[in-house]
């Protein structure tokens, strides 16, 4: 095959529902909300800094958005991972974010159960 011709992308990897794949026949819209509820969600706490509760006064059902908060704040440490980046939206994972990475600041701190 020449260089430039042919797919790229497998077709049955462009068919597939989209899936961590940790456990087989995983698809994460058996695990997660929404992909517009989740971004949804995710900016509001991110980038618009808002709490849990006026997360939850804006209308989100209240078992949803502890469950991302949960899952955000279970998925930190992989941030602490990470080498620092350039920040390409509105709120950063570097810098401009309002959690230490070193600490484990969160634990017990938020809804998480």
């Amino acid at each position: 095959r020449k260089e430039g011709k042919g797919n790229i992308i497998p077709q049955n990897s462009i068919d597939k529902a989209p899936s961590a794949e940790l456990r087989p026949n995983q698809k994460d819209k058996d695990s997660l909300p929404s992909y517009k509820t989740l971004d949804d969600i995710l900016i509001e706490f991110i980038e618009n800094e808002k709490s849990f509760d006026e997360i939850i006064e804006m209308g989100f059902n209240k078992d949803t958005v502890r469950k991302v908060e949960k899952m955000y704040y279970n998925a930190e440490f992989k941030r602490a991972q990470l080498v620092q980046t350039i920040k390409i939206s509105k709120k950063g994972f570097g810098i401009g974010r309002r959690i230490p990475v070193l600490n484990k600041y969160h634990l017990n701190k938020y809804h998480i159960e």
